[in-house]
């Protein structure tokens, strides 16, 4: 099986491959099949994630749509699915909080850029090898954070002052708004995060999180249930795809914005080339990761022109592609396009969707997210629990940039370290 690595293809889109060896209409088929499956999947989660970091809701559509129509059409996996992910909540909550939402597209821009040319640069193997424990430690920390973000939807709590983005600040005005807890948010919440596991477990081809969102909103809305809703806090979201423009820039913006841009785009690779890397294991295929790099910064640049939020390949999208028998980057091509057409027709049911539904939707993501038992795996070594309590800490009471810089550095010093000791006994 060719696994795509050659240096004369490092830069050929994988559409351009299999449409060149050949696409016949059973591929085409099984590609449709699993590009529905996915848009179903990616509806509420989309919408999910935007909210969470953040911002409306149809951002997050606009994202799966422009984004990861891109990622597929032009990347260097065949089964990747790009769109917004869980990963990226809390950067994109902490920026736009400090820049507005100009801020936030500004900079998803400058990182679809930096993005785009580390993939020029053929750098795409050097993020491959960021230390396992580093990915583990930060992809644990951003759950946790993750989830402490939800807990104000989750039970429907009314807070007296904003809510702090540092995970500790948060947890102590969390605490103090405990008394405004809402029962009916809580039911709804935890009712639809359960509703997900049980049909994840008994019924694992179902989309157990678009039934647990249209249930909870139905329930809501027919037993008239205290609760806020999209509609409530958001007023509904548009039928169609926003005119594409510049965010507004000046150099003293994009001057503050650098540090935020660089996150982004070391998240974002990190995250792409792990999402493609998985779908190669389940598969036996190979991706191009400067290729898949190139794609994923266009689609940045494009989300961020549509009014989009961060892109990047979606480990759990890619893999339930894979799984639903897709053939080709034409899966995504058309998840993309099925995400669309469902905005176009049920934008107006949109409005009634409980925000605590959606905070049940990310309590999943969340418990997904974390790799529970590779962490305890990791802790058996005192080397990879020194870079994976590193990364993890600083994650959660710093920022993900500082936790993977650091987590990277406690690694490159122990690797010195042993090499010396090995040198000295040899």
């Amino acid at each position: 099986m060719p696994d795509g690595t050659a240096s004369a293809h490092q830069f050929r889109p994988k559409l351009a491959t299999v449409l060149g060896e050949g696409y016949n209409a059973a591929a085409l088929q099984k590609d449709f099949l699993a590009a529905l499956t996915v848009a179903v999947v990616a509806l509420p989660l989309s919408m999910a994630i935007a909210v969470a970091s953040g911002v409306s809701p149809e951002r997050g559509l606009y994202t799966s749509i422009v984004g990861g129509f891109l990622v597929s059409a032009l990347g260097g996996s065949r089964y990747q699915i790009g769109g917004p992910a869980g990963a990226f909540i809390v950067l994109v909550a902490d920026t736009t909080a400090r820049f507005g939402l100009d801020g936030l597209l500004l900079t998803v821009l400058m990182s679809g850029v930096f993005i785009t040319l580390v993939g020029l640069s053929r750098l795409g193997s050097l993020i491959r090898h960021v230390p396992h424990a580093v990915t583990v430690g930060f992809t644990c920390g951003i759950a946790i954070t993750i989830f402490a973000s939800q807990i104000r939807d989750l039970l429907g709590l009314h807070l007296s002052a904003a809510e702090p983005g540092r995970l500790i600040p948060k947890l102590v005005i969390l605490a103090n708004a405990a008394p405004t807890i809402s029962v009916a948010a809580l039911a709804i919440g935890a009712g639809s995060a359960a509703l997900i596991f049980v049909v994840r477990r008994r019924w694992p081809a179902w989309p157990g999180m678009l039934i647990a969102v249209i249930l909870a909103s139905a329930v809501s809305a027919l037993l008239g249930l205290p609760v806020e809703t999209i509609g409530g806090r958001f007023g509904g979201i548009p039928n169609g795809l926003p005119t594409p423009r510049l965010p507004d820039a000046s150099p003293m913006l994009m001057l503050q914005l650098l540090p935020s841009a660089l996150s982004f785009t070391l998240l974002g690779g990190i995250e792409s080339l792990l999402s493609a890397k998985v779908a190669d294991s389940m598969t036996g295929r190979k991706h191009r990761s400067n290729m898949e790099l190139v794609a994923q910064g266009v689609a940045n640049i494009a989300s961020a022109l549509c009014g989009g939020i961060s892109v990047t390949g979606t480990i759990a999208r890619t893999a339930t592609n894979v799984r639903a028998g897709a053939r080709s980057p034409l899966a995504g091509m058309m998840h993309a396009l099925f995400v669309l057409l469902f905005m176009v027709l049920a934008a107006p049911l949109a409005r009634y969707i409980p925000l605590s539904a959606l905070a049940g939707v990310l309590l999943v993501v969340c418990w997904n997210m974390a790799e529970k038992a590779e962490f305890v795996n990791l802790l058996r070594g005192w080397r990879t629990a020194a870079v994976l309590l590193t990364t993890f800490g600083l994650t959660l009471v710093e920022d993900l940039m500082v936790g993977i810089v650091a987590g990277c550095l406690v690694a490159a010093i122990l690797a010195v370290v042993r090499r010396n000791a090995r040198n000295e006994h040899s």
